[in-house]
């Protein structure tokens, strides 16, 4: 069986083009600019590629992996381009053991926003972004979950966390999507070393999960009020609000001390997006923090990393830099798992209508039908068999989900008719051969429908 390659780079710069300019070490002409083309292409690769083996993913994962892929790309599509961006389709290596719903080997689209820019404008577009791209994939309900590392840092050290232990407290803290807050307070406690009166006072704090309203508490609180690091993140976030609110998307976004990832690279505002199960969830409707208990887990995650590229570059140049990256493997596991538990098939073709016989001939009059249909711009296909059984093609119709069936015979084709068949219901209503086109077309429309609702 062969491989198909999907979403190719060459693929993919095409697609995204009115949006975002994929630029070239030669379209470079600074070299602060070439640095940072050459360290993100450098950790990903140029010619990165989405690959799936029909023999390995079989045909129902590959069309559910088809329903993602089109959406995301008519995304990348339809929007403008603004200064410098890059977006990449990439294979990347987990060093870790990974979860469940995880791989060592996976892939990733990651879109990153390079050079200096007024606060918080570009963070608020790749938020926005973030929020497009799982609202066009219509993956259910989910929540954008936002920190600041140095609101985390202002809050840790005023609790009594030296500089020194910054790191191990976090890596407890990051926890707290996964394990109750008096497991990771024991591991802080017994295996960090961590005063029980600083981890307590942590804990009242990085249990917090809100929107404006909770940004403004901890501005005027006496404590985190001393720490300068802090009450800069604090300005940060409420004037990201704010933007948020322009764009539309502030209600799918959620203040939540406890997240805590990248500490090897982050500099400023960090995020994630999780999956609800419960899709009409809102920030104003119920409590964040259970809303996050009952998550799907992270499909995407991002943040600012204004030093990374100076720590690959020979002259240490600074270039800041914010992106965010979509976890198609883990979206992609999510909606195979939510497929098996309903029990419901995935079609595995986007064919409308089989043109099919209902005699071991008429090879020809098949051949003129689906021209006739192709033609209109109707999606069809026919066996490639001479003499196939209608037996034979209804089952082909079953396995595959195709939703109709053309019948042609004998009498059909000296009346002037076509048999339509709803291969669902098994209702069959002959049809004029000048009226088949309209007649699927209607049928096809009520389908989407019914699929949408």
């Amino acid at each position: 069986m062969g491989t198909i390659k999907c979403l190719a780079s060459s693929c993919w710069r095409v697609l995204a083009g009115p949006r975002m300019t994929v630029y070239t070490r030669a379209a470079c002409s600074s070299g602060s600019l070439r640095s940072t083309q050459e360290t993100l292409t450098g950790k990903y690769g140029e010619d990165s590629k989405l690959i799936y083996d029909l023999e390995d993913q079989g045909g129902e994962r590959l069309s559910l992996r088809y329903d993602l892929t089109v959406p995301f790309a008519r995304f990348l599509a339809m929007n403008k381009i603004t200064h410098i961006k890059r977006y990449q389709i990439a294979r990347v290596y987990r060093r870790e053991n990974p979860g469940r719903g995880r791989y060592r080997e996976f892939y990733q689209c990651d879109f990153d926003i390079a050079g200096h820019h007024d606060p918080m404008i570009p963070d608020a577009e790749c938020l926005k972004i973030m929020y497009e791209i799982l609202s066009e994939l219509e993956l259910g309900g989910f929540l954008i979950k936002v920190n600041d590392r140095r609101l985390l840092s202002g809050i840790l050290s005023v609790c009594g966390v030296p500089d020194s232990e910054f790191r191990t407290a976090c890596t407890s803290i990051d926890k707290l999507d996964k394990i109750p807050w008096d497991k990771v307070r024991s591991e802080m406690i017994e295996e960090k070393a961590l005063r029980p009166e600083t981890v307590d006072r942590i804990g009242e704090y990085i249990r917090l999960t809100g929107g404006f309203a909770l940004m403004e508490q901890l501005r005027s609180d006496p404590v985190i009020s001393q720490n300068a690091l802090a009450m800069e993140a604090l300005s940060d976030l409420k004037l990201l609000y704010r933007y948020l609110e322009i764009f539309g998307v502030a209600e799918k976004v959620t203040l939540d001390l406890s997240l805590a990832r990248g500490l090897d690279y982050y500099t400023g505002l960090i995020y994630e997006a999780v999956l609800l199960p419960d899709q009409g969830w809102t920030q104003s409707s119920q409590d964040a923090t259970a809303a996050s208990d009952v998550s799907l887990g992270s499909v995407a995650a991002g943040g600012r990393y204004d030093d990374l590229v100076a720590m690959f570059d020979v002259k240490g140049r600074r270039v800041p830099c914010v992106g965010i990256s979509i976890g198609l493997e883990r979206i992609f596991s999510i909606v195979e798992k939510k497929a098996q538990e309903s029990n419901k098939n995935g079609r595995t073709t986007e064919t409308q209508v089989l043109v099919a016989t209902a005699q071991a001939m008429h090879l020809e009059e098949r051949m003129e039908l689906i021209t006739a249909l192709w033609n209109a711009g109707i999606k069809a296909e026919m066996l490639y068999k001479r003499r196939p059984k209608l037996l034979t093609q209804l089952q082909h119709c079953e396995r595959t989900g195709i939703p109709l069936v053309a019948i042609i015979g004998e009498q059909e084709l000296k009346d002037g008719m076509v048999k339509l068949r709803d291969v669902a219901t098994r209702q069959e209503v002959d049809v004029p051969r000048e009226n088949l086109v309209a007649e699927i077309r209607k049928r096809a429309e009520i389908l989407q429908q019914t699929h949408s609702d």
